[in-house]
């Protein structure tokens, strides 16, 4: 039951309506007996937004597109990571002063170390927004060989020179040598569900394939490349991931993961059902 002494935590972006991380971070409140609440937030603007954190005594947020780099400069604090990234995707309210930070890299870094050792392996990632910055930075910390493309060559480029890696063109991925493929771009998000950031006859040489979009559950790249014989990771993971350590810098305690990803499924579930 909410009362006076519930915390309040949220998640702030535009559109935010279909957030699973609400469900998320209520079922592990709930699994720890914690006495908080986690609501979407849609954010009209952000800098009103920011004060009111502080003014309303909200406990922290998850931020979302299309915040996640112009949420920076209204922050009292940066961590090193978020700054290097160039993008916060997580913000602390300690006692009126905000710190932010980025998860999305442990998140994306988690999963994939799971399936391979990253460590010399050349690592392709589609996307150089947001996401991408946050993959290159996670991949680049276990030593993985990283090329990046995305469909604005100069986005591409310029992230290819801020973190010292290489950049291909779209139309030549097929003369990569990369085993492992990351789409950290948008493309094949419902409802555009049958678009693919590859044609199916460059996933050959793939041994892994991630992908962030977690709607669908099952993109079309994956189910291509899982044809193909490659590992797949869904964009849930990543998901699932991030807030696992967003609920940890939330509340200091260790985040239930399990309880975390069955709430998320079942979020996903009911959009499905709903849809």
């Amino acid at each position: 039951m909410i009362t006076g002494a519930t915390i309040i935590f949220g998640i702030l972006g535009r559109p935010v309506a279909h957030s699973l991380s609400p469900a998320m971070h209520n079922a592990a409140f709930a699994a720890l007996g914690l006495n908080a609440v986690y609501v979407p937030f849609a954010v009209q603007d952000l800098v009103a937004a920011v004060q009111g954190l502080r003014g309303l005594n909200i406990g922290g947020v998850s931020v979302t597109i299309p915040f996640k780099e112009e949420i920076i400069p209204l922050l009292d604090e940066v961590d090193e990571e978020a700054q290097t990234i160039g993008a916060v995707n997580t913000v602390v309210n300690r006692q009126g002063w905000l710190w932010g930070c980025n998860t999305d890299w442990q998140g994306a870094l988690t999963p994939l170390q799971e399936q391979i050792a990253l460590s010399g392996q050349q690592i392709m990632v589609l996307g150089a927004g947001g996401a991408g910055r946050a993959i290159v930075y996670a991949v680049r910390r276990a030593a993985g060989l990283v090329t990046v493309a995305d469909l604005n060559p100069d986005r591409a480029r310029n992230l290819a020179q801020e973190f010292g890696v290489a950049c291909l063109p779209l139309e030549e991925i097929d003369q990569s040598t990369a085993t492992v493929l990351i789409n950290a771009s948008p493309v094949g998000m419902a409802p555009h569900i049958e678009a693919t950031p590859l044609p199916a006859r460059c996933l050959d040489r793939f041994q892994v394939v991630m992908d962030i979009v977690y709607q669908p559950l099952q993109t079309r790249l994956l189910r291509e490349a899982a044809a193909r014989g490659a590992r797949t990771i869904d964009g849930l993971q990543m998901l699932i991931h991030q807030g696992a350590r967003q609920f940890e810098l939330f509340t200091g305690q260790p985040s239930p993961v399990e309880t975390m990803r069955r709430a998320a499924l079942e979020a996903l579930g009911k959009e499905r059902a709903e849809s």
